[in-house]
């Protein structure tokens, strides 16, 4: 029965996602310049909820004023690093993939 759960959950935010209904956590860090978008996610309870690890993980990197929206987007690109003038895509997977 997961399994069944699962595959919807992911086909209803992949359909979420390609018009633009899905929702994103957008994280802006002053030092790197760079803004990061993790999602998709089908609510915006369940992206706020995940912030606390990107977060976490961020800081662990060293980064330095970070600043977090979450809100319905459709990014075109995952990683903009301002300061390094790159666009870096990463592969976009439902936020819950790996999660079972």
């Amino acid at each position: 029965m997961k399994t069944i759960w699962y595959n919807l959950k992911e086909t209803l935010i992949n359909t979420f996602d390609s018009f633009g209904l899905a929702w994103w956590v957008e994280i802006g860090t002053q030092k790197p310049n760079c803004t990061y978008y993790f999602g998709p996610f089908i609510s915006s309870s369940e992206a706020k909820a995940a912030i606390k690890g990107y977060v976490e993980d961020l800081e662990v990197e060293g980064a330095q004023g970070i600043a977090v929206n979450v809100k319905r987007c459709k990014p075109g690109t995952l990683t903009i690093a301002e300061d390094l003038g790159e666009r870096i895509d990463r592969k976009v997977k439902p936020a819950f993939s790996g999660q079972m």
